[in-house]
């Protein structure tokens, strides 16, 4: 049984402490098995963090099954070290914050004050793999703004079934929100307005674009790149938070135009 007080506060510091486990397992035996078993149940629990654990944590349930596959991996501890060390890159990096926009803070603290369990969540996931996922990435992206539409939706009591696409549930929130271009009449109001739906048509169709290969003459398809899905997930931040901060003024404001 570990014990909890005896392990770090902050999550930064027990992904460092399991890196140290590892390293220490694989460069002459370690007995922390107990508190790297512990420390792995408590990661792979958060969706976010847990795919940005390295495979060789989220494959090896325990030291005896991680040491089984490192001593074949690399013959010398350096080796060993270096493989460890660039697994635990893209969480360590996640968690002091490297790779990420100024604009993402205002995103996150958007729609996590609408939904922490469920809209936010989606929005953590997109930006956790824009970097080390991009086709990952872009795919969260469309479903933030899915999820963001349909909670809207559900908040304003209009049905809607699992066949509308993302374009068909923005479009059906916009309209409830008076955020369609249909429904104003000032030139400036509607581009802006038209443009938001353009690019949430965009994000619906830019995962199939970048991955299908069909009609394109037998070339290859287009691989996306972090541009990529940098490109798609703060375009669906910026949208989704549109979405959500209107729809919090017109909650606290109901007469709101």
């Amino acid at each position: 049984m570990v014990d909890e007080s005896e392990l770090p506060d902050s999550v930064i510091e027990r992904v460092s402490m399991m890196e140290s486990i590892l390293i220490e397992s694989a460069t002459g035996g370690s007995s922390q098995t107990d508190v790297y078993e512990h420390l792995r149940r408590e990661l792979v629990a958060d969706d976010t963090l847990k795919a940005l654990l390295p495979t060789f944590v989220r494959t090896h349930r325990n030291l005896s099954s991680f040491w089984g596959w490192i001593k074949y991996e690399a013959g010398t501890y350096a080796e060993r070290r270096v493989i460890i060390g660039a697994g635990f890159t893209p969480i360590m990096d996640h968690l002091e914050g490297k790779g990420k926009a100024p604009g993402d803070k205002l995103v996150s603290d958007a729609l996590e004050t609408f939904d922490a369990e469920g809209v936010h969540v989606v929005w953590n996931k997109a930006l956790s793999r824009r970097s080390s996922d991009p086709e990952g990435a872009i795919t969260v992206a469309r479903t933030l703004l899915e999820t963001v539409c349909k909670r809207i939706l559900d908040e304003c009591a209009i049905s809607y079934t699992d066949k509308e696409d993302l374009p068909k549930l923005y479009s059906m929130a916009a309209k409830a929100l008076n955020l369609a271009p249909d429904q104003h009449t000032e030139e400036p109001i509607k581009a802006i307005l038209g443009g938001a739906m353009n690019l949430v048509n965009g994000i619906g169709t830019l995962r199939n674009r970048l991955s299908d290969s069909h009609g394109r003459g037998g070339r290859l398809p287009v691989k996306p790149s972090p541009r990529h899905a940098s490109l798609a997930v703060n375009t669906a931040g910026a949208v989704a938070t549109f979405l959500v901060e209107t729809y919090v003024e017109k909650h606290a404001t109901p007469n709101a135009a």
